[in-house]
Order: structure tokens, then sequence, then C-alpha cells
């Protein structure tokens, strides 16, 4: 009969990935009062503060009337994200700006049971390297911040959605869900871009008619 000469040593020591929502619920569990900044969550964040900011501010982007303004701030870390940067930065007079605690613990609380949900379905699979992850999901989600500035009513909703996928996709290294949410966001581009163009022509000819 073989003994371990070790029986005290664990056979394996690596850390188990924590869950997003795990994360997020941390994040809300301490968040620092009344108010938070983006400074302050970039410091909890560490090493996945791409993936989260970027998780959140797709979920904060889904709220009626607020798209507008996370549209723009979208495009930051997405930017610093083709450009290879080891995590998010925002300008400081952004990064200091206090926001409602409870705003964010709301958001969150809500979203916790789809993430869950979603943890059972999203996992490591159809690996794809790091750099080019990076990049490709940090252009699509440049792309889509564009159409948070649409001017229509819960048109937000489907943008914020896809961002969302293709945050909880990179964090979780699954390269089937970001594949499928890259092809969302690709038709989704089409989509507008055809009504752009076709809002474009109808003004073209309505201003050739009149004298």
């Amino acid at each position: 009969m073989l003994l371990d000469e070790n029986p005290s040593e664990p056979v394996d020591t690596e850390p188990l990935p924590i869950p997003v929502s795990a994360t997020l619920l941390d994040l809300v569990n301490h968040l620092p009062g009344e108010h938070f900044t983006i400074e302050w969550l970039l410091g909890r964040l560490d090493r996945r503060s791409f993936g989260i900011i970027l998780l959140v501010m797709a979920l904060v982007a889904m709220v009626p009337g607020i798209s507008m303004l996370i549209g723009p701030l979208l495009a930051i870390p997405a930017f610093e994200l083709i450009l290879g940067r080891s995590g998010p930065s925002f300008p400081r007079r952004i990064a200091v700006h206090p926001l409602r605690a409870a705003a964010l613990a709301g958001i969150v609380r809500r979203a916790l049971p789809v993430l869950g949900v979603m943890e059972k379905i999203v996992h490591p699979r159809w690996s794809i390297p790091p750099g080019i992850s990076r990049r490709v999901a940090g252009a699509a989600i440049l792309a889509l911040s564009g159409l948070f500035l649409a001017p229509f009513p819960l048109i937000q909703i489907i943008p914020a959605l896809l961002v969302a996928l293709i945050a909880l996709a990179y964090l979780e290294g699954d390269g089937l869900l970001l594949s499928v949410s890259l092809l969302g966001a690709v038709v989704l581009l089409a989509v507008a871009t055809a009504a752009v163009w076709g809002t474009v022509l109808s003004v073209v000819r309505i201003g050739g008619i009149q004298p």
C-alpha cells in the first residue's frame, strides 16, 4: 500500500475562477456609502477590470434615458482594449465624478439572476488567442457605442445586450459566445447602416422635389 509522502499538501493549488456574478455582488456589497466613482470601481477589479467595467456599463445602458450618456463612455475602454492596454483608464474628471451607489446596486441585483443562468451555459471553449479576442471585442464594442446615440426610445437595449454578451464571453474565454455576439453586432450594424442610408436618400429625394 502506497502512502502519500506529503498528505497535507493539496493536489491542485490553482484557485478556481471567481464567477462574474460573485464579483459584481462583492462590488455592490462593498460600495463606499451613497456614492462611488469609476476610479474606486477600477481599483477593486484588478486584472478583470476591462470585462467587468464593460459589462457594468452595458447593464447601466439598458436603463432608459441613460444610454445616450453611456455610449461615448463605452468608446474609451473599447479603444484601449484594441490598443492592448492592461486595464481601462478614464479622464480624471470622469473617473472621480460621484455616481449613485443605490442605482448601481439596483441594476446589478436585477441582473444577477440572469447572469447566474448564463454562467451555467458560458464556459471556456473555442479558444481564441487573447490578443485577437481583445482587439476584436474592442472593435465591435467601439462600433456598437455609436448606436447608443440613436434618437429612438428603447432601441439602445439591443446594442447594450450585445456589449454585455461580448464582455461576458471575453471574461469567461468563451470563443463560441464571442463569435455569436460578434455576428449579432455585424448584423445590427448592417441594419443600422441601411436604415441611416435609406433615411439620407429619402431626405435627398424630398429636397430634390421641393423648389
